[in-house]
């Protein structure tokens, strides 16, 4: 006779994110609330200025703000900011009309986790959505080096304003931070290294606590600010997130 063994638990369904909607347009926050709630997404709030977001962000704690840039009373610029300092779990998702504005450079390099244009498509919206709030960055990497590449400032110009320290790196890590800052996603990263993505996985994580990164977006940027990939060579990845 056999005994049975333990009963084995089922795994526990996926959590939907929480989202919090800030644009100054009723149409616009109405519309990605009817697309999101429509796809099993939770949308716990919206917001119609920075100051409201931030109050709003304090109290509902969503997992992922979707943040207008230009609002009246505080852009969202200034409620990124706030919003990342007070809920350090939260992820941003900036919202803009043009993909190639100085703007959406300064909210990657504050802590936004990417963006999105306002014509997004409603499936590409919530997918948006569901990869942020798992702690990843959204990057479109052939967009997002034609803006850091357009905006970023050149490290050859004078001393770098970045509060970096990439000595603490080692030399295969700073290897890895090039790449990353080309938009190679973690199975290119391992192709190009003949490394597993597991050992990727390791070394990325590394460097991000090593040098206090939020996520990829944040390493776009910073790899370009500190010279370590330069305007006109990024690379040819094709690279997901």
């Amino acid at each position: 006779m056999t005994t049975a063994g333990p009963p084995t638990a089922a795994p526990l369904p996926e959590r939907s994110p929480r989202v919090l909607v800030v644009d100054d347009q009723t149409l616009i926050r109405t519309g990605f609330r009817l697309i999101l709630t429509v796809r099993g997404i939770e949308v716990v709030g919206e917001a119609a200025d920075g100051v409201e977001a931030v109050a709003k962000a304090r109290e509902l704690v969503p997992d992922v703000v979707l943040m207008d840039i230009r609002m009246p009373a505080m852009d969202g610029l200034d409620a990124t900011r706030r919003i990342l300092r007070e809920i350090p779990g939260c992820r941003v998702l900036m919202l803009t009309t043009f993909d190639l504005d100085r703007y959406v450079y300064t909210a990657l390099s504050i802590g936004a986790s990417g963006f999105l244009l306002k014509d997004v498509t409603p499936e590409h919206l919530a997918a948006a959505v569901r990869l942020v709030s798992t702690g990843d960055a959204l990057l479109a990497p052939s967009i997002t080096r034609r803006l850091v590449e357009r905006f970023a400032p050149d490290p050859a110009a004078g001393p770098s304003a970045v509060p970096v320290d990439l000595e603490s790196l080692t030399p295969r890590e700073r290897e890895v931070l090039t790449l990353l800052g080309r938009g190679l996603s973690n199975t290119e990263l391992a192709a190009h290294l003949t490394l597993s993505e597991a050992t990727v996985k390791s070394h990325v994580a590394r460097i991000f606590a090593k040098l206090s990164l939020r996520d990829r977006a944040q390493a776009v940027v910073l790899a370009y600010e500190t010279g370590l990939v330069r305007p006109g060579h990024g690379g040819g990845a094709g690279g997901g997130h």
